[in-house]
């Protein structure tokens, strides 16, 4: 009698008795965007900058995961590493928009208690994910945008920074060739992936900063279809999940436009019961597909498997509507799916026992 009292007043306290240690299931997936991108239009110098990248972030994540940080913890610690780095299209990296601006987007949201975050459009947070983060926790509100986010940001003491800080040359440079050519731009494209080779040629190297490769602008070509949004998932010891992503938007877009990152269901989602997702593509379709929510309610409604489900969205629902892109995800066991219909994802996992794998091409 004893015994059942404990476990009952456990319960009505909210802790459980039994709690489970998910520790041998802790898993950490990101992207670093999704587009044209071949292994014909791959300078080494590139691709070794991204890998490097990629598993800097995965390592950041991971160590936040084993030493028992939350889901959250660790999807923030990976996704800064990737909106410090000029190589991506968020943060430090991030696009210009049409007059010339750097204006961000992010979004967190967590499993166990379906809590969420997004900041848009801003243009002074250093670490926009960060934000996300403070206003799911420190607010009651979901979605934060423009100088409102920004000064909520700065009253919580994120880190605030001046616009220039975002500016890289070659970022800039692809907003020229979008208004020379009077359109808006995506990342990652075939056309510009081998552009360095150009360069290379005409004697125009510089040493790129904090990278020890050729130049930053020798690495980075963001002209035609480039998806450069970055995005982490991750499932904890605890048994939560969490997914989070950021992003720059699109070259050259006008109006104050805004993706799918931000927007929880479209470009970033997490159900304990079913699975976390974040999403990089074109965001106008993500958006209408409800990509990232519509993969959990497959899974919860229909009892379909993380594979299957994001498989029938990003490879057949979204291609029948005319979407480009993929997702990463992980469900409540460690699963992992990486789907995507474009030429390539930059992409990787890592599991309980550390082993990982980084990705980029189709094959």
């Amino acid at each position: 009698m004893k015994k059942l009292s404990f476990t009952l007043l456990m319960a009505l306290c909210g802790v459980s008795a039994f709690a489970q240690d998910f520790s041998d299931k802790i898993t950490l997936v990101i992207h670093g965007g999704a587009g044209t991108i071949t292994r014909a239009n791959m300078s080494p110098e590139r691709e070794k900058a991204y890998r490097e990248g990629l598993d800097l972030a995965l390592q950041k994540g991971y160590e936040v995961l084993k030493k028992g940080g939350t889901s959250v913890q660790a999807v923030e610690a990976a996704i800064h590493v990737m909106e410090d780095s000029p190589l991506f299209n968020a943060g430090k990296g991030a696009v210009f928009t049409n007059e010339g601006k750097n204006e961000l987007d992010a979004a967190i949201m967590e499993g166990k208690t379906l809590k969420a975050g997004a900041v848009a459009g801003v243009t002074t947070i250093k670490n926009p994910i960060s934000a996300a983060i403070a206003v799911m926790d420190q607010s009651v509100h979901v979605m934060m945008a423009g100088r409102g986010a920004e000064q909520f940001a700065k009253e919580k003491g994120l880190e605030i920074v001046d616009p220039s800080y975002f500016y890289t040359e070659a970022r800039y440079k692809a907003l020229e060739r979008a208004k020379a050519q009077e359109k808006t731009e995506l990342d990652h494209n075939a056309k510009e992936e081998n552009g360095g080779k150009e360069k290379r040629e005409e004697g125009k190297v510089k040493t790129a900063p904090k990278t020890g490769f050729k130049s930053v602008e020798d690495l980075i070509f963001t002209e035609g279809k480039k998806f450069g949004t970055v995005g982490c998932v991750a499932l904890d010891k605890y048994g939560n999940l969490a997914a989070g992503t950021s992003t720059g938007g699109m070259t050259n877009k006008r109006y104050g436009r805004i993706g799918d990152a931000p927007i929880i269901g479209a470009g970033t989602y997490a159900n304990n019961a079913t699975c976390a997702v974040s999403a990089t593509g074109h965001g106008e379709y993500f958006i209408r597909s409800v990509v990232a929510h519509d993969i959990s309610a497959l899974m919860e409604y229909k009892g379909m498997s993380l594979a299957d489900a994001a498989n029938e969205v990003v490879m057949k629902k979204l291609v029948e509507r005319g979407g480009e892109g993929g997702v990463i995800a992980v469900d409540r066991n460690g699963n992992v799916a990486m789907p995507f219909n474009s030429e390539g994802m930059y992409r990787g996992y890592i599991k309980s026992d550390g082993k990982r794998e980084i990705l980029i091409y189709k094959d």
